[in-house]
């Protein structure tokens, strides 16, 4: 039988992380954070970073591993990932992995397409044709061409729908096999119980996400933000300074937003970021969804059990 996993995801600020906490005390488990924040060190208020005494009450991994200057993707985490994986499994604990990232979650369950890098004449085609056709009239080709990548991708999500068309033009291939090839080659060795926490009243959530930002600012995120860019090497358009919250401050930081638009701003930005999530989050499959810690630990210990 193939070694268990825990996966436990759901939107920003749905109280994952002390759900988290509870399962690893009661599964001797070990969290690896699923989260393209928090591998990024400095970036601690902002993120809510698990605290030092939590991570010494919990052992965690791909915590504070990258500098803020440095890039980290979606298949450097799945090559961590799975090695943290193969470690705790081989202490005789369970990985317990927890956070939002879903493209990360994706990447560790299904693997990594080999696709082309971008292409500038072929870009410059698509360019061409956007100006012609609309995005409309590419969404249609795509869906001539790729039909499972069409039905997946939003009609007005031009980033997509275009990289999409790029990798058929390059490679005379759908995207939509790319992916399943990879799928194929890159299953993961694990059985997993995929947990999605989430309150079901959308206005607490909200409310929940108003709360931490305060929290966050009460607790010093002005002051994390300024010291990040004190040092003076940091581009404001480096992934870590363009994750949410951390923008909307470097902006007041700057001078180009006043503190109660910075505030509302962060506050709007992360409810859009749950709202993608959640969108992400309703079309996997297999995801329990649940809103109550007792919920999850009944499930959880069913699984173990089965």
């Amino acid at each position: 039988m193939l070694p268990p996993a825990i996966l436990l995801t759901g939107p920003t600020a749905a109280g994952k992380s002390d759900f988290a906490l509870e399962l690893a005390t009661c599964w001797n488990c070990e969290i690896i954070s699923v989260d393209s924040a928090l591998v990024y060190r400095g970036l601690d208020i902002g993120t809510a970073k698990p605290s030092a005494a939590v991570q010494a009450q919990v052992p965690h991994h791909l915590i504070d591993i990258k500098d803020p200057s440095e890039q980290y993707s979606a298949a450097c985490f799945r090559a961590d990932a799975l090695q943290a994986m193969q470690q705790i499994t081989a202490s005789g604990r369970i990985p317990l992995l927890v956070g939002g990232t879903q493209l990360y979650f994706r990447a560790l369950q299904h693997g990594l397409a080999p696709l082309p890098e971008a292409d500038a004449p072929t870009r410059t085609q698509l360019q061409h044709a956007l100006a012609q056709r609309g995005l409309a009239g590419l969404h249609q080709w795509l869906a001539e061409v790729d039909p499972a990548t069409a039905a997946r991708v939003h009609p007005h999500d031009p980033q997509r729908i275009m990289r999409a068309l790029e990798v058929f033009l390059i490679t005379r291939l759908p995207l939509s096999v790319h992916l399943a090839q990879a799928q194929q080659q890159s299953a993961l060795p694990y059985r997993t119980l995929k947990l999605v926490y989430c309150p079901y009243q959308r206005e607490l959530l909200r409310q929940r996400i108003a709360e931490r930002f305060d929290a966050m600012l009460a607790a010093g995120f002005e002051q994390e933000v300024r010291t990040l860019w004190a040092r003076g090497d940091l581009s404001p358009e480096i992934p870590a300074l363009r994750s949410v919250g951390y923008r909307q401050m470097l902006d007041y930081v700057c001078g180009r937003s006043d503190f109660d638009r910075m505030r509302e701003r962060a506050i709007i930005a992360t409810r859009q970021l749950a709202k993608r999530q959640l969108t992400w989050l309703r079309a996997e499959p297999d995801a329990q969804w649940i809103d109550q810690p007792a919920l999850g630990r009944q499930l959880v210990a069913q699984w173990l059990s089965a």
